[in-house]
């Protein structure tokens, strides 16, 4: 960086300001919590009589080991694209408008969860529902090691509750997949021949009133080849829905292209499963009783709403342990 022709190449340049804040956010915490341990060492070593300072020091205490067991995740991040962003999709399953609310429920889950971690959203294509929630939606989450945080959210999600669409009140069973690729970096090379793309341009689709898209913005690309279909139409310009999907098509083809050739990334990205009865990831019961479990790990809350508020760190940790200790698990 201290070298004059550093900002010539403001792309280089700029990955390498995101290579040393990375890097400074790995040892930093470190150096910082050994200091601290070391100083809690010492006051308890001097105020060992003194009952009321030892619990100013307990006190210290806690707090180092809330912060080293943050450092401890960070270690399980090692993977090759945890660092990256990510493109997280959601699916409605079968149910109909259950299952649409559904969706929409953990739409805002992970939205109040990416706000709680400092990340940044934005919905690329959100498809809603016939009466209520919605369809599908794909988001772009943008932070520090997004994907490898989120990851442990790739999969089918099951809700059990009485239903507030049941004139009877009945108990409902509903379910929706959760989908997650990282975001392909710019110098990674994937190959797209212009040939091989049809671009169809169309109206955004939405509830309607004032804020309506009034041209036709929304950008649907098919790759040919391939059969992938991706599209964006929550930008105002035809040119940012356009250039938004041609980010997300990359990163699919690249996955893909993965997928084919290297069978460590096939373990990474593991297989899509049937959004049904059986192959639930996850289980969030909110009738009879509250709870929500993660049938891979087997960590479990009663706390329901406070999940689905956002707080899914109790969650994340178990996947990532569990992940290390069992690394051919998918």
């Amino acid at each position: 960086m201290s070298q004059s022709d550093f900002w010539n190449d403001n792309a280089a340049a700029n990955r390498a300001m995101q290579e040393l804040k990375t890097l400074k956010g790995d040892v930093d915490p470190f150096e910082s919590g050994l200091k601290k341990f070391q100083d809690i060492k010492e006051l308890a070593e001097i105020s060992k009589d003194d009952a009321a300072f030892l619990e100013h020091v307990g006190q210290e205490l806690k707090i180092l080991e809330k912060e080293t067991a943050v450092l401890e995740v960070k270690t399980l991040l090692g993977g090759e694209f945890d660092k990256n962003n990510a493109i997280l999709s959601i699916n409605a399953g079968a149910g109909g408008t259950e299952s649409c609310d559904w969706a929409q429920m953990l739409l805002r889950m992970y939205t109040r969860c990416a706000e709680n971690k400092g990340f940044k959203v934005h919905i690329l294509d959100i498809l809603p529902g016939e009466e209520a929630g919605i369809k599908n939606v794909t988001l772009h989450v943008e932070g520090e090691m997004v994907y490898g945080l989120l990851k442990s959210e790739k999969g089918v999600h099951r809700l059990v509750r009485i239903s507030p669409f049941d004139s009877n009140k009945r108990r409902h069973t509903s379910f929706a997949s959760v989908d997650l690729i990282p975001e392909i970096e710019d110098d990674i090379e994937v190959e797209i021949k212009p040939d091989d793309l049809r671009i169809d341009i169309y109206r955004s689709s939405g509830p309607g009133g004032q804020s309506v898209n009034t041209t036709d913005s929304a950008v649907r690309i098919t790759h040919l080849s391939s059969g992938i279909v991706v599209q964006c139409q929550n930008e105002r310009s035809q040119l940012q829905n356009r250039q938004s999907a041609m980010k997300v098509l990359k990163a699919r083809l690249y996955e893909k292209k993965c997928k084919e050739q290297d069978d460590k990334m096939a373990v990474e990205y593991g297989q899509k499963q049937k959004i049904e009865w059986g192959s639930q990831i996850r289980s969030y019961v909110m009738h009879p009783y509250s709870m929500v479990k993660d049938h891979r790990t087997d960590a479990e809350t009663g706390h329901v709403l406070k999940v689905m508020d956002g707080d899914l760190d109790m969650f994340i940790e178990a996947y990532l342990k569990f992940m290390k200790l069992h690394p051919e698990a998918k």
